[in-house]
């Protein structure tokens, strides 16, 4: 089944915005760059951060204050330098890379961003040109796109996070800054992977951050931190983070990538998604909510006299919320799962293949891909009542494409309209896909809450067509 949707989603890398917290740089004893090879998300993000522990980094660091890993181990600093190179760019411009899209060629000059970016498709020995000549930095948007191994680390993260994770590649010549002072709207992690970079992180005053853009550095006082990363570095820093990176003298140039994440990924987002449901379900079941709001209301330009009876309204919400009503996301489900990486199975082409014979009511089956999965209830329109029927939809990102993740692109039919891969079932098939999502061994077919046995076969034999299950 192809879902249409028709929420069109900008994609960034990040925006400059906001503020700072300190910084603890740890003592690093032991890496272990065998975590990177690991398939497990988990692993994955414990190799980023090692040799600190998970519960650590998010009980001192995560949206508090930067972390500095400085990891003085060659073979952790030869597993960074081949994710990605000056030398990588050469090949991979002959993709068909543009100016402003894919790649931006800009530095800070006077505190301020110079763009030296040309019309149309990107050549590379311009780009060279520009990067000798000028000391313009190279910044080359999502890598992963044709780079495997920043590909599987990030589908990894974006499966860890429960977010999209983007990336950004920095080439900047010896001498040379590409950005003035900035801060971005993401969390940030930042890999050192060739020559050095001489960083600076301010803390601004709370004017500054609420009105920051890219101010020279005379505006925003001393730095509170500098340091300088080497290859198989690591420096993490909270989105509001102003800081600003120069590449020294003494190096041929500095490449580094700053993989991001947590965009638009707020409270606030989450609720703008979930309350507007919540009520719609409330309203169907209390009347009070079906009343009318008192004459002339909007025409008040005060319109506190009503605020005692909204209160009520959200305490009657978190009342039901308390009593075990659901909530239901779609919108933020739908975009994660329909903008996100697929996932990297290197040369294992088979994976996205029906694994076992066809399902039948005494097969067991085990779920697949669980990580690329998400499962909503959402209305859709009978043509023939012409009414509205709550149904399941399981969407998946196995047939997400690589080449447009984070690109502001949306995987789109021959017509134009935005499409992601799924299934739907009726809503008396929620018990039966519970049963298979929340068991993490197997299940016989027979077992599943579904009335007839019929069900169960359809259910499982569609599950597995789309290679969601497998059957042992």
């Amino acid at each position: 089944m192809k879902v249409i949707m028709s929420k069109k989603v900008e994609r960034r890398s990040g925006t400059e915005k906001e503020q700072h917290l300190p910084c603890k740089q740890a003592k690093v004893e032991t890496i272990c760059p065998l975590l990177w090879k690991c398939d497990h998300p988990q692993n994955v993000f414990e190799g980023l951060i090692s040799p600190m522990k998970q519960d650590e980094f998010f009980k001192e660091y995560w949206e508090k204050k930067p972390l500095i890993l400085h990891r003085d181990d060659p073979t952790v600093a030869s597993y960074y330098q081949s994710l990605f190179q000056l030398t990588d760019l050469e090949g991979i411009v002959k993709h068909g890379l543009y100016y402003g899209r894919d790649i931006n060629v800009c530095k800070c000059i006077n505190g301020k961003k110079k763009v030296f970016n040309k019309d149309g498709k990107v050549s590379y020995a311009q780009l060279k040109k520009d990067f000798d000549q000028k000391k313009a930095t190279i910044q080359f948007h999502q890598p992963q796109r044709f780079k495997d191994e920043l590909w599987r680390i990030q589908e990894k993260l974006e499966c860890f996070f429960g977010s999209l994770v983007g990336s950004n590649i920095y080439i900047t010549p010896p001498g040379s800054q590409g950005l003035p002072p900035h801060y971005d709207d993401v969390e940030v992690f930042i890999l050192q992977l060739e020559g050095e970079k001489h960083w600076r992180l301010y803390k601004p005053t709370v004017h500054l951050a609420q009105q920051y853009s890219a101010e020279p550095e005379d505006k925003i006082g001393t730095p509170t931190h500098n340091f300088v990363l080497k290859p198989g570095d690591l420096l993490y820093f909270p989105r509001g983070t102003i800081h600003q990176a120069a590449t020294p003298p003494s190096v041929s140039h500095s490449t580094h990538v700053t993989i991001s994440t947590y965009q638009n990924h707020s409270w606030r987002d989450f609720f703008l998604d979930v309350v507007p449901g919540l009520i719609l379900d409330v309203a169907k079941e209390d009347i009070e909510f079906r009343k009318s709001i008192p004459r002339q209301l909007l025409m008040k330009v005060d319109v506190s006299d009503s605020s005692r009876q909204l209160s009520g309204f959200l305490r009657c919400l978190a009342d039901r919320l308390d009593n075990g009503k659901e909530l239901k996301s779609s919108d933020m489900k739908k975009d994660f799962i329909m903008n996100r990486l697929p996932p990297f199975l290197g040369t294992s082409f088979d994976s996205l293949a029906p694994v076992g014979a066809l399902p039948k009511l005494n097969s067991t089956i085990k779920l697949r891909f669980k990580d690329y999965t998400v499962i909503t209830v959402e209305p859709e329109q009978d043509l023939l009542n012409n009414s509205l029927e709550e149904m399941v939809f399981v969407y998946h990102s196995l047939k997400n494409k690589r080449e447009s993740h984070m690109m502001g692109e949306e995987n789109t039919n021959e017509e134009g309209i935005v499409e992601t891969s799924g299934l739907r079932f009726p809503l008396s098939h929620m018990e039966a896909l519970k049963q298979i999502w929340s068991c993490d061994t197997t299940i016989c077919v027979e077992e599943l809450s579904l009335s007839s046995d019929a069900e169960k076969e359809n259910l499982v034999i569609s599950l597995w067509s789309e290679c969601l299950i497998e059957v042992i």
